[in-house]
């Protein structure tokens, strides 16, 4: 996963490429927190006051859309509670109180809040790692919560999910057997956690690259999986009824992404990742309004029988 750069007026969003002059400036108008939202971001962060709270979010998205301009973070879509909106939620939870030791991955995590979400919620935070081949993305998930390394224990982790060295494609695990606990903050890749992962978050990950390299990366997370029934990774990301490029324009900005359908995303899990018959997939799709138009998402899941 290639990190944004910025060549020759060129942005690069994994293999999403953006001109600069193309980038639309932040539209502060598009700030509109759910009740929901604005709960949990007072409640996290211990700023009561409105207008005190928008204008925090407002400095750290700032700060975030200069580093990588991600519709995401441009639209706030990074403040939504996606996580805790998925039907697995409720399962995640569960692993994270009944098993021992169970793992909580954030992939490509950005800045957003569902790791903080599901530690709030009651998973481990000690047992949560945050990762994204952007740093500044994981130090601002600490100013965006007002966190610091000495108050947040859940692990933030930098690297490249295509590099081999960060992350290897290994054979999904077929070994049941509990796993000894290991100190996640010692980790320096996720290679060591094969096979030891309990659930994995992959929102808006997956529909940043093409086909090749989502099956890439389909193999190299369920490499990490844990074998144990239960066993989850799940995402949200731009779908489609039949798999192809799929367009989007965002305030005159045209991203194109590869989007799988649900029958494609289906049978690449079951039976091309892992062994037909072995793992559940669930998907559905959802609308959500990018600003302008309305633009439709694939939630999914795929769960360890």
């Amino acid at each position: 996963m290639e990190a944004p750069m910025h060549e020759d007026s060129i942005i690069t969003l994994g293999d999403v490429t953006v001109h600069t002059a193309s980038v639309p400036t932040v539209d502060t108008c598009l700030y509109n927190l759910s009740p929901a939202q604005a709960a949990f971001f007072k409640t996290q962060t211990g700023i009561d006051n409105d207008e005190d709270l928008k204008r925090h979010i407002l400095e750290v998205q700032a700060k975030a859309y200069k580093v990588a301009p991600y519709p995401c973070i441009y639209g706030f879509g990074f403040l939504r509670l996606n996580l805790s909106n998925f039907p697995v939620y409720e399962q995640i939870l569960q692993l994270g109180r009944e098993r021992p030791d169970a793992v909580l991955l954030d992939i490509g995590c950005c800045c957003t809040l569902n790791h903080y979400k599901a530690a709030a919620d009651g998973f481990p935070a000690k047992n949560i790692i945050a990762s994204d081949i952007v740093n500044e993305f994981l130090q601002l998930s600490h100013e965006l919560f007002k966190t610091t390394p000495a108050s947040y224990p859940g692990c933030l982790l930098p690297g490249d999910a295509f590099d081999p060295e960060f992350l290897s494609i290994a054979a999904p695990s077929d070994d049941v057997s509990p796993v000894p606990a290991i100190d996640l903050s010692s980790l320096k890749s996720l290679n060591p956690l094969h096979g030891r992962i309990s659930a994995i978050n992959a929102i808006a990950f997956f529909h940043l690259f093409n086909e090749d390299k989502q099956l890439h990366v389909a193999r190299a997370l369920a490499g990490l999986l844990s074998a144990q029934s239960g066993s989850v990774i799940c995402g949200f990301d731009t779908g489609s009824r039949e798999k192809g490029i799929v367009t989007a324009n965002v305030s005159g900005v045209e991203y194109r992404t590869f989007s799988h359908s649900p029958e494609t995303w289906s049978s690449l899990w079951d039976g091309e990742v892992f062994e037909k018959g072995t793992v559940k997939v669930e998907t559905e799709f959802v609308e959500i309004l990018i600003p302008g138009i309305r633009h439709l998402m694939m939630r999914w899941s795929v769960t360890r029988l």
